[in-house]
């Protein structure tokens, strides 16, 4: 029983190569996941951006207000 309890104390070679494989692949695989989706791997890329804001709807509004009030005067003006 003593020899039992020895021999499992000490990892063959066979074991420590196993183990170093799987540590590699699981810190590859945790690189993969850190990495955006896109590929884009410059954080300058997303430097000075910012998320748009609820408010985004009104911009939409002004915008399409003034291409229909545009569309409108020249409808108008060329009568």
């Amino acid at each position: 029983m003593a020899l039992f309890v020895q021999q499992n104390d000490q990892r063959s070679k066979l074991q420590e190569k196993l183990a170093a494989e799987l540590r590699a692949k699981s810190k590859a695989r945790a690189e993969i996941d850190t990495k955006l989706p896109d590929g884009i791997e410059d954080s300058n890329y997303l430097k000075d951006t910012k998320k748009t804001t609820s408010l985004a709807w009104v911009w939409i509004l002004i915008v399409a207000f003034v291409v229909i009030g545009t569309g409108f005067f020249i409808v108008v003006s060329s009568k």
